[in-house]
């Protein structure tokens, strides 16, 4: 028998999409990360993370929105703010008891866009 995906092991998509919008529901509480994403359209930002994070753990969904860079170049993030949404994401990933290895397979693709995230305009690329 074949060894469940990690997209299987998160519940498939329904089970990513609640990680997500917990996720979300702390981002926006949160009084460092939250004003960010005043004025965004905030269910359209967790359908495209729930593709990515479908996609990144082997799902049949697509991350089709715009590059990461692209789309949080005008957003003045710091290394402290992408800690802080680390740390978030890893609560809600406890909150629905997604094993360590797991939690970390997730953290570790997101992760991989840091330097995206932390873009600027003024940075040469």
């Amino acid at each position: 028998m074949a060894q469940e995906t990690l997209y299987e092991r998160l519940g498939g998509h329904d089970g990513i999409r609640v990680v997500v919008d917990d996720f979300y529901d702390r981002l926006l509480a949160d009084d460092d990360i939250g004003p960010f994403f005043q004025g965004a359209d905030l269910e359209k930002l967790r359908a495209t993370q729930t593709d990515f994070l479908c996609e990144a753990a082997g799902g049949p969904e697509t991350y089709d929105a715009e590059p990461v860079r692209e789309a949080h170049i005008d957003v003045p993030f710091t290394p402290d703010h992408i800690q802080r949404a680390v740390e978030l994401l890893h609560r809600s990933l406890d909150e629905f008891d997604v094993p360590d290895d797991d939690a970390d397979a997730v953290v570790s693709a997101v992760a991989e866009y840091e330097s995206d995230l932390l873009a600027s305009p003024d940075d040469e690329r």
